[in-house]
């Protein structure tokens, strides 16, 4: 079984950066393809960033460019670094293995992007 505990939100400038951090238990984190999603207000949860073991990343459209996802695998962590960020990338950011395992979603960062 995995824990996942993320922390690093908080509220940002339009055009401000933020650093997430994803902390895991469990000694097999390293096997997985690790995910950042996100949920905001009234809206579906959506996949943003997904890194593979050995590093390779992919991003959703809307945030190619601004945001990067890496990984320790020797601290068991994940980290979204967000840049250039907007309005609309205000949401709870969670993070998850790719595909999702239901049981491993924790309670999330808020991430509010205002003025």
């Amino acid at each position: 079984q995995v824990q996942l505990v993320e922390s690093g939100g908080g509220l940002v400038q339009p055009g401000g950066s933020l650093r997430l951090s994803c902390a895991a238990s469990g000694s097999i984190f390293s096997i997985y393809v690790m995910g950042w999603y996100r949920q905001a207000p009234e809206k579906q949860r959506e996949l943003v960033a997904a890194i593979t073991s050995g590093g390779s990343a992919t991003y959703v459209d809307s945030v190619k460019g601004r945001f990067t996802i890496s990984r320790d695998n020797a601290k068991n962590t994940v980290y979204l670094q967000m840049n250039n960020m907007k309005p609309e990338d205000t949401a709870v950011y969670y993070c998850n293995t790719f595909p999702q395992r239901p049981s491993y979603w924790g309670q999330g960062t808020q991430v509010t992007v205002s003025s």
